[in-house]
């Protein structure tokens, strides 16, 4: 066990507003790889450390990169495993389907009670989304004109974002998932493209700046890893679709630097160096949330490695040995924990610990695993006991519906065997 893995608290000793709004003009010279001055250009080996790349977002340049689908697309024709496997589980889900139709609303709701509605955009998200990766790879010129038709009713329609405190789980999700969608189809001849990047400008992207600098006026200790993580997944994604930089800047400066549960040494709190294993931040508080955040952050990292940042290798591989501990904890084994305290409410908070973790959810299979085990096993010959033994028992991932119907089931947009494997 390291130095560092004695009881943790939460100290935040930086004003949050003033450290996050000074990030969106950061250049963030000498961060993480190439750090923000490189990011941009050079496809999925960019994000090698002093690597001077081009000052242009490559597209498509999300989790998924002309490369990751080309493979695919050659792979799945020649019937080639794993990624024909991957390939009949996206085609198998209902949401993949070139008839599904759209139910745009002008309001979406989540919180409490009976008025929640966002059950109908995340539906159509996935399907948006599901849809354009079969006009990708399996060439139907149907699948690609759903996805845009989707795409294209909620920017006409949608104005608002709302709710209690989840309105910003909102945001974060489904701004991230939006533009996800969207990048795979931003050459459609058909997809309003324009009108869809000012509602990922006015909806959303307002509102991830905002949690992310006020957290909903809570003490910063408030909001777990995965509030931050949406909200700044939906940031970055934002940024390289719409081609801004200031946006993409605020979100890397952010999780190198920032001050809440989402930065990356506050969502990865306490590492056990001699095992090779690093301490989730909601560890304590139940397995979902916990592979939820794994999650995020697996995605967040993919899509600043596509434009030549390296937070995949932050800190010596940091995310690498937290992935490693909850897939550990997961498959059964046992693992350190060290106990974790923090403020919660607003004002000074109230101090609040917690002294085990939780097994609440343990084992639950999430589509998280092959980003991965793609990245750190193939793309860097790591070694990954843990990751790549959870990624084999989840093989072939599927996606949103697949693996739960409520919307935990559609926080990770899934289909890693088909798009990462290497």
């Amino acid at each position: 066990m390291s130095s560092s893995a004695h009881k943790h608290v939460n100290k935040h000793r930086l004003s949050r507003r003033g450290l996050f709004t000074l990030g969106g003009g950061l250049a963030a010279a000498g961060a993480l790889g190439g750090g923000i001055a490189a990011f941009g250009g050079a496809g999925a080996d960019a994000a090698q450390p002093g690597t001077a790349v081009r000052r242009t977002f490559a597209h498509p340049g999300l989790p998924h990169n002309a490369g990751d689908l080309h493979r695919a697309q050659v792979r799945v024709a020649a019937g080639r495993a794993p990624w024909l496997a991957g390939w009949k589980r996206l085609t198998a889900n209902p949401h993949s389907q070139s008839t599904w139709r759209a139910r745009p609303q002008v309001t979406v709701y989540r919180g409490t009670g009976s008025g929640q509605n966002h059950r109908t955009l995340y539906n159509d998200i996935h399907a948006a989304y599901q849809n354009a990766p079969r006009r990708r790879i399996g060439g139907t010129k149907a699948h690609g004109d759903t996805a845009v038709a989707i795409l294209n009713a909620w920017s006409a329609t949608l104005t608002t974002v709302t709710g209690n405190a989840d309105r910003f789980l909102a945001a974060g999700l489904y701004g991230y998932q939006f533009a996800n969608a969207a990048e795979l189809v931003r050459d459609h001849p058909d997809f309003a493209f324009t009108r869809f990047k000012k509602m990922l400008r006015t909806v959303f992207r307002p509102m991830n700046i905002d949690f992310l600098t006020r957290h909903n006026d809570a003490v910063i200790s408030n909001y777990w890893a995965s509030w931050d993580l949406c909200n700044l997944a939906s940031l970055l994604a934002i940024g390289v679709l719409l081609d801004d930089r200031a946006t993409f800047r605020r979100a890397v400066t952010y999780l190198e630097h920032g001050q809440g549960n989402g930065a990356l040494k506050n969502a990865i709190p306490v590492r056990y160096d001699t095992q090779g294993l690093a301490q989730w931040q909601e560890s304590g508080r139940d397995q979902g949330h916990t592979v939820m955040g794994i999650g995020l952050l697996g995605a967040i990292c993919e899509m600043a490695w596509n434009q030549g940042v390296d937070l995949y290798g932050y800190d010596h591989n940091r995310f690498l040995h937290a992935a490693e501990y909850v897939a550990r904890y997961n498959l059964g084994k046992d693992v350190p924990f060290t106990p974790y305290g923090w403020r919660s409410g607003d004002g000074h908070g109230q101090w609040r610990e917690q002294t085990v973790i939780s097994a609440t959810g343990r084992g639950e299979i999430r589509p998280v695993r092959e980003i991965l085990h793609n990245h750190y096993a193939r793309r860097r010959r790591l070694v990954t006991p843990y990751v790549t033994a959870m990624a084999e028992k989840v093989r072939a991932e599927g996606g949103g519906g697949d693996h739960g119907p409520n919307s935990g089931g559609y926080d990770q947009l899934g289909f890693g065997t088909l798009l990462y494997s290497k």
